[in-house]
């Protein structure tokens, strides 16, 4: 197998990640891809630094072992944060594109200067975080909120094929707490125009958002930026395939948590067929 013909890894802590594959598949249509949801040892946000390396190494390692991926995306905030620069000096030749709040995109949106940011409290409370942060010190005003439990219940809502009143209930009551510990949302001055997804999982709950805050405040998450910094290495590395012909339907979704929940979550985001889908044992790392 040629590079060029490799699949490209995507891994995520759970079913959050897929609002980033979905971006992959609409700037690399004839791209093969294989998306790995660590689901059993999900939500990596709210566990310890030590526990998201040791995974983030041991899915690297087993994409690269069993599917030969010619780049790997990390499609977790949380993962980048703690673990993307080792990933990084273990594998100096494999091309890399991890995900971070997009807080430059959404200084260049905002209006009112006043930007909120929501994240898992992992990626929120990282060094890699303030060290973003402080790259845009005095840029605008940032108003930063952690919504433990939100990813979570993202995940719960993939139980059924279609979602439940309880679990809408659930999303929206937890959207509505975060944004409201937040201050007034809308265009005037002082008030919150642009709403950064720090977490990959919170695109899947836009609808939600924007019925709490309303249509003139934009929501800015990170798929388009990393699709496109994807294909800028392939493209370097000459391991782009060929974008001739119809879009490829070479698409594996792995999980190792209940099948179930990713098939759910791929049919019904995705409009992808169940049988793409299968689960996977990786052992558990230190806790």
């Amino acid at each position: 197998m040629t590079a060029a013909q490799q699949p490209i890894g995507v891994f995520d802590s759970g079913v959050g990640g897929l609002s980033v594959l979905q971006a992959l598949r609409a700037e690399l249509p004839h791209e093969r891809f294989v998306y790995l949801a660590d689901s059993g040892n999900a939500p990596y946000g709210e566990r310890g630094d030590a526990f998201v390396q040791a995974r983030t190494h041991a899915i690297t390692d087993y994409l690269l072992r069993e599917h030969h991926i010619k780049a790997l995306v990390v499609a977790c905030n949380t993962a980048t944060a703690a673990a993307i620069h080792e990933v990084r000096a273990r594998h100096p030749q494999l091309p890399l594109v991890g995900v971070e709040p997009a807080l430059k995109p959404a200084v260049a949106a905002s209006r009112t200067g006043r930007i909120g940011v929501i994240g898992t409290r992992g990626t929120l409370t990282s060094a890699k975080f303030a060290r973003l942060l402080a790259t845009l010190d005095g840029q605008a005003q940032f108003v930063v909120q952690p919504c433990d439990g939100l990813a979570h219940a993202i995940e719960r809502s993939t139980a059924q094929a279609l979602p439940t009143a309880p679990d809408a209930t659930e999303t929206r009551a937890l959207c509505a707490r975060y944004t409201g510990l937040m201050g007034p949302f809308g265009i005037q001055n002082g008030q919150i125009d642009t709403l950064v997804l720090g977490c990959t999982h919170y695109v899947f709950v836009q609808d939600e958002l924007r019925g709490l805050l309303g249509p003139e405040v934009r929501l800015i998450d990170t798929g388009e930026p990393v699709a496109r910094q994807t294909r800028r290495l392939l493209q370097a590395a000459s391991a782009l395939a060929p974008e001739t012909g119809p879009p490829t339907t070479a698409i594996t979704l792995l999980t190792t948590g209940a099948l179930a929940p990713l098939q759910n979550a791929a049919t019904r985001w995705l409009q992808l067929p169940a049988q793409c889908c299968a689960t996977i044992d990786l052992p558990v790392g230190p806790a």
